[in-house]
Formats: C-alpha cells, structure tokens, sequence
C-alpha cells in the first residue's frame, strides 16, 4: 500500500516487480507468497469482533487481489507469471497444484501463491514455509520493513544490533520473533534456512540472490 492507507500502489508494486524481473533474468526460480494485509488482515477483524474464521477467509480473498495485481504487473515487465490458490477459484485463477507450481518454475515462470494455505487461523508466514518446504526450494526469503533481524527493536532502542547470521536455536534462546512459531518450527525441522531482509531497499533483494550480506541468514 505504500504511504496510502490501504489498498494497491501502484509506484509501490512497480519497484518490487522491477526488483522481482532483475532476479528473474538470471535463471533464478522464484515461488512468491503474497499477504493481504493492505487490504484486510484476519487478525485484526477477529479483535474487532469478527468470527476468526470468517476474518481469516476475508484475508484470503485480499491475497487474491494482491496476486492478480502483481501477476499483471510482472507481465507488464514482460516477466511471465502464474498464480495458484488454495481457495478455488476457478474462473480466476488455478488451484494450487504441486507439481504444477513445480513444472511452471522450471519453465522460468514465477509462481504467486495466493490464499495462504486455505485454512483460517494459519498466517502468510506458515503459508510461505509450507509452499517453500512443497516446492523444495534453496532459502526462504522473507521480504520486510525492517533490513534484518536485530537484537531489539531498532525503531525504540538506538542500541539494537544487526545480525548477519544467527542459528534458529539462537532465535528462540534470545525470543527474536522471525515469524510466528508454526512457520518457525516448519523451516527449522526441514532444515530451511531463512534471510530475512528489507522490501523497501532497492537491489536488496538481488544482493540476496548473490549472496552478498544483505539482511540476516538464519540457519541451523
């Protein structure tokens, strides 16, 4: 949504496709799991006194609309884009289909996952390590505000440090919370590392594909 209040922005959604296509044009195979939080987010209807449920299915119906509007932006950038959802919808888009997803990536296409994983009650982190352990993907790239994982919370503690790399077992010993702790415990058991690092910063997330020190490698 970028500075708006809510809803898709366009400059927004342009500079992570011109970010995404970069990628793309190396031979990189790239599966994206998109949330729907500038639209409506789940968790926050339920606290107003929405059914969870019934919240969380609106949050899905959300990533719908952030996955069509990113899949028509990639295509502008002449980047070839499919999208699959856990929710049917068949006039839209396909379901989800593993080997489906799979053949599409080898095909240089990039695969958008929407609706999370199609149940109520599961975040877009769980979504993004289901579909990264489904599709037997290198990382987990966890795109954010912030540019990595820090000691606190830089915004409120001047003193906070980054740090490059840390173990999953260091994570949970100092209570740095990642992403929520199914989605944690899902890369940890696969052995999936995760990098997360910042959305906002141009050619981040090249410098991630590289494998140059950009962000935060957490790793077993």
């Amino acid at each position: 949504m970028g500075d708006d209040a809510y809803g898709i922005n366009p400059k927004t959604i342009d500079s992570m496709v011109t970010e995404i296509a970069e990628v793309v044009q190396l031979g990189v195979e790239i599966a994206i799991v998109i949330g729907g939080g500038n639209i409506f987010r789940g968790v926050a209807g339920g606290a107003a006194g929405m059914d969870r449920a019934t919240a969380d299915y609106m949050g899905m119906l959300a990533t719908m609309m952030n996955s069509l509007a990113l899949q028509d932006a990639l295509r502008q950038k002449g980047v070839e884009a499919r999208v699959q959802s856990a929710l049917r919808m068949d006039q839209v888009v396909e379901p989800y289909i593993r080997p489906r997803a799979i053949r599409a990536m080898k095909e240089g296409k990039v695969v958008i996952f929407a609706a999370g994983t199609g149940n109520p009650f599961f975040t877009t982190d769980t979504a993004a390590a289901l579909r990264a352990a489904e599709m037997g993907v290198e990382v987990m790239l966890k795109a954010t505000k912030v540019d990595g994982i820090y000691s606190s919370d830089p915004n409120k503690d001047s003193n906070a440090t980054l740090y490059p790399t840390i173990t999953f077992d260091e994570c949970l010993i100092k209570n740095l919370q990642v992403m929520d702790a199914t989605a944690f415990a899902l890369c940890r058991d696969r052995k999936l590392p995760i990098r997360v690092f910042s959305i906002l910063k141009p050619g981040a997330l090249l410098s991630v594909v590289r494998g140059e020190p950009e962000g935060t490698l957490v790793h077993v």
